[in-house]
């Protein structure tokens, strides 16, 4: 085998693998996805060379009413265990630090929409997934934000509030709070369900879609490294396990 083979839960079908699974495809990965919620069984990660945890609507504790969560974070873990290199996206993110014993909650300050600044920090200088170039912007569409990190976590970005935006949760286990697969079409659909609490808001849904469409170019730019730079992640762990040492981890996370 020469190509990595990612494997994405999506936990809705509005929330899609999206720009995400494209640019992992061109950067040379197989992508499979995985629909718990219409009954696909969680994937044995002995099969694959890496785990992408997508967003959704449900809440990171929402173990009782969702029965792929309980046995996700299970496995989450022994990714982080086995040196599997994992992503989680929004609500992916929040799963990660609560598997790995975090914490989470409803941002006091309210529901984050639109393209917003990515405050980077000094440690994701050498990060092995989001080193330079850095995104300064992102799409951020989550009513929830993680509230405590676990030991060892590594906060790459935050906002001005301290607010989580990208961790390194562990040696092969990133987060990111925000949306870098989606696209105006895929936040349309999130919009809908919002709009009487965004009018109650006072926010113009229009606008805000259009400053998602209008930026495109510069999320492609900004965040098509953090796929190409996960896929050689995956690539690495391919070849380790191919000579029989795919239990090694990645190393610390970052480069050098």
């Amino acid at each position: 085998m020469t190509t990595p083979c990612i494997v994405a839960i999506e936990h809705e079908a509005m929330c899609p693998p999206g720009h995400l699974g494209a640019w992992l495809s061109e950067a040379g990965a197989e992508v499979e996805v995985c629909r718990p919620y219409v009954g696909d069984a969680l994937p044995d990660l002995a099969a694959y060379d890496a785990l992408v945890v997508l967003g959704g609507t449900m809440g990171a504790d929402d173990d009782a009413a969702y029965w792929w969560l309980p046995p996700l974070k299970h496995l989450v873990r022994d990714a982080a265990d086995t040196g599997v290199p994992t992503l989680g996206i929004c609500l992916g993110h929040q799963l990660v630090a609560v598997a790995l014993g975090g914490g989470v909650e409803v941002n006091p300050r309210g529901q984050q929409v639109g393209v917003l600044p990515v405050g980077w920090l000094p440690a994701a200088a050498q990060d092995r997934v989001f080193g330079r170039p850095h995104g300064l912007r992102g799409i951020q569409w989550n009513n929830d934000i993680v509230s405590e990190l676990p030991d060892g976590a590594v906060l790459l970005a935050a906002t001005p509030d301290d607010e989580v935006q990208v961790v390194r949760f562990a040696d092969s286990v990133w987060g990111v709070q925000l949306h870098p697969e989606a696209d105006e079409q895929i936040v349309a659909a999130w919009a809908d369900g919002d709009r009487e609490a965004h009018l109650a808001r006072g926010l113009d849904q229009t606008a805000l879609i259009g400053s998602i469409a209008d930026a495109r170019a510069e999320l492609d730019a900004a965040w098509r490294p953090m796929a190409e730079h996960f896929t050689q992640l995956a690539r690495e762990r391919m070849d380790r396990r191919q000579t029989g040492d795919g239990s090694a981890r990645t190393g610390d996370g970052s480069a050098g």
